[in-house]
């Protein structure tokens, strides 16, 4: 008796990329692709309509994050799988990815023969994370939590405003914005403005799409 095919849905809001991973993964022995998906909100109603075993998702998506669609798909089926592929590896965006239930993380760079065997381990229900995106896993599990308003003090350090206007922007005084300042600055390791600004980039602690929205 032929076993069932492993039923895979791909969300990836570049055309090319998408129907390239679709045109590989449908010639392969053992695998069905059910759906495709361009942005976050479509890729809920993809995995609604299909109930597929393994979702193929980026974390850069139009409409909703492709961490807020793993968050929001297993809060419905906490059994669905998601393999992360995407083009960034800071740590930030790895420690989220997997704390919402991502069962593996690959950089676009990866194989088709490192893609399709990871299709088949996570299905097998196990994870699978690359050595070099483990280290740095690991690097971000022992690093101490911001608090939320060390965050946003943080983003408009990023977006380049003084310490009197993140006051003004966030409604305090002067003295408290640099007392969190000196506390993000040692919990990034870093010593200075420029380069937790590098740091909050380096490692998506700041998404890239959140500065480009303006402020309300």
């Amino acid at each position: 008796m032929m076993k069932e095919p492993i039923r895979v849905l791909i969300v990836e809001d570049h055309n090319v990329v998408r129907q390239g991973l679709a045109a590989l993964l449908k010639v392969v022995d053992g695998l069905e692709v059910v759906g495709e998906a361009a942005d976050g909100v479509e890729a809920i109603g993809q995995f609604r309509k299909h109930q597929p075993d393994i979702t193929l998702v980026d974390l850069r998506l139009p409409r909703m994050s492709g961490v807020d669609v793993i968050h929001q798909i297993r809060t419905e089926t906490p059994q669905a799988r998601f393999i992360v592929l995407t083009t960034y590896d800071g740590d930030e965006d790895i420690y989220r990815a997997l704390k919402a239930g991502a069962k593996a993380y690959l950089l676009k760079g990866m194989t088709s023969e490192d893609l399709i065997a990871t299709i088949r381990t996570v299905h097998e229900g196990k994870s699978h994370i690359p050595p070099a995106i483990a280290e740095k896993l690991a690097e971000r599990m022992g690093a101490e939590e911001l608090t939320p308003r060390e965050f946003d003090v943080l983003e408009q350090i990023v977006r380049g405003k003084s310490n009197k206007e993140i006051a003004s922007e966030l409604d305090v005084s002067e003295a408290t914005v640099k007392t969190h300042i000196n506390s993000l600055l040692g919990k990034l390791g870093v010593t200075d403005r420029t380069q937790a600004t590098t740091a909050a980039i380096q490692r998506g602690i700041v998404p890239l799409e959140s500065l480009r929205k303006p402020k309300a």
